[in-house]
Parts: structure tokens; sequence; C-alpha cells
């Protein structure tokens, strides 16, 4: 049974959490061509090893002499911490730092088979060879000087999650922010067909398909009404007063729709733009394409430094 102070498993869990960072940006960074630094927080911390390290330690303490044992309660308390990490993060953010649809044998793509496999195996490495070299170096501070180096770790680490999960939030905001004015751009530029239809000019209506692009939607709409400007110059008899008074509030709406997404696209935080470039697979089913906004977004701003 592992006999520690609770400063001990704080640094444990801190260097756990570092010992993650490296491995990840590490392996991110080797795949990409480019330095990614991985994960949720600025920092060189991914509290999500941290966590699985100690969850491995504390479900293998009744199991230390057996090995299958140790196995498989690595499997189910590793698979069980990604699950509910995954579902909360992803309620809370309307995103997901990792997705495994595309993996045989998921669950709602927040796990898989062949993830569990291997939490198994890295169970008995972390708790056989890792964690017994780590525990040494440990030992080996004085406790003193432990303690004031978790102090110090513990203090910067809530600074930086608090501020990283601001930023989450923050980005959360502008996903359904974009997401609310593509669907207003959507119902203006349906009203507006409904009035070039009205005005016969159903052919031009039909040529115009609705863009998943807010790019693509937004020069659409803009034609519309450049096109029934020039309708009503050239024939002001076919638009009627009531008319001309939606076609100038569908302009008003259409205003104020483009400059929230100029807003929300903003990224003027350094924060929101590393969780985005620390997570070059983050997905979201729901908000796929404001999320493409927002990185798109994040990679202009990127090249103009």
């Amino acid at each position: 049974m592992y006999q520690y102070t609770m400063t001990q498993w704080l640094f444990f869990f801190y260097f756990y959490c570092f010992f993650g960072w490296v491995f990840e940006s590490a392996f991110v960074s080797v795949k990409s061509r480019k330095f990614v630094n991985r994960g949720f927080m600025r920092g060189p911390f991914l509290p999500i090893y941290g966590s699985g390290a100690i969850m491995m330690l504390v479900v293998s303490m009744p199991f230390q002499d057996n090995l299958i044992l140790t196995y498989l309660a690595g499997c189910v308390g590793a698979t069980a911490l990604e699950f509910v990490t995954g579902v909360v993060m992803e309620s809370l953010f309307k995103v997901r730092y990792w997705d495994y649809s595309n993996q045989k044998f998921n669950y709602k793509g927040h796990i898989c088979l062949s993830s569990t496999v291997a939490w198994g195996f890295l169970t008995i490495f972390m708790t056989g060879v890792l964690h017994k070299g780590v525990e040494k170096l440990i030992f080996a501070i004085p406790y003193m000087v432990l303690t004031c180096v978790t102090a110090v770790v513990t203090v910067y680490i809530i600074i930086d999650f608090t501020l990283s999960f601001k930023a989450a939030l923050d980005l959360r905001d502008m996903l359904m922010g974009l997401d609310r004015a593509r669907a207003e751009l959507l119902r203006i530029q349906k009203r507006l067909d409904v009035i070039i239809a009205v005005a016969n000019d159903e052919i031009e209506t039909r040529r115009q398909e609705n863009s998943e692009r807010m790019d693509e939607l937004a020069d659409e709409i803009e034609n519309r009404f450049n096109s029934l400007k020039e309708r009503m110059r050239l024939q002001p008899s076919e638009f009627i007063e009531d008319v001309r008074e939606e076609i100038i509030e569908l302009r008003s709406r259409y205003t104020v729709e483009k400059e929230n997404r100029i807003r929300f696209k903003g990224l003027k935080d350094i924060y929101q733009r590393n969780i985005i470039k620390g997570n070059p697979t983050l997905y979201s089913k729901r908000f796929s394409e404001a999320l493409e906004e927002l990185k798109k977004a994040a990679e202009e701003r990127r090249n103009r430094k």
C-alpha cells in the first residue's frame, strides 16, 4: 500500500501532469511537424494525465501482487475516468477534446475498446516500473523543499486552470453566438428569396443555393440585397411600401448579425487561441461550422504575426 502525505500526492499529480504534457506535446508536434503546446491549459500541464496516474495508483492498491487484477482495475478505472471527463467537458464547453468515433467498438466517441486495452497495460507499466523511479526521486527531495515547490506549483496551476476554464467557457459562448448568427442569416436569406420570388425573379432565386460557410452565406445575402436594390431602382412600382420597409428591416438585422460575427471571431484572449492551437483535433458535432470559423480566425491571426 502507498503511504504518502497529501503534499506528496499533490506533487505526484503535478509530476504526471507535466510528464503527460511532454509526451502528448512531443507526439502531436512530431505528427504535425511543428511545435504544439498540447492541452487545455497554457502551461506545461495536462490534468487528465495527472488524474489518470493517481487513479491508476489508487485502483491498483488492493491488487499489487496480482498482475491480472491490476490490469483489469486499470482498464475499468481509466476508462471510467475518460468517459466521465469527456462527457462533462463536452457538456460544459460544447466541444470534444478527443473523439474515438472513427475507432471500432467505441461508445459515443468518448471511449473505445483499443483505448481501454491500452489503459490496462499502461497501469501495469505505471505501477510496476515508472512510479517506482518517480517515487525514489520524490523521496530524495528534502520534505521542506518539496512542500515549497508544491505550494508554488499549486498557486500557478490554480491561476492557469482558472484562466483556461474561463477561456473555454468564452469559446463556448462564441460558438453558440456564431451559430445563432448563422441561423439568423439563413432566415434573412430565405425571406429575401420570398421577396425576390414575389417580384417575379424565380429563375434567379433558384440559382442561389444555401451555403454551409458563413463567408459564402454573407456574400449571397449581399448579392440578394444588391439585386433587390437594383430592381427597386428600375421598377419601383413592383415594391409596395410594406415590402420596402421589410427590406430595410432585413438589412438592419443583417448588419447587426455581421457585426456579431466579427465580434465573436475576435479571439483577442491568448488563452482562447491557445486552446484552439493546442487542440488541433478539437471537434463539435453541433457547432462544427462555427468551430471551423474560429479555427480559421485563429490561423489567420497567427499568420499575421
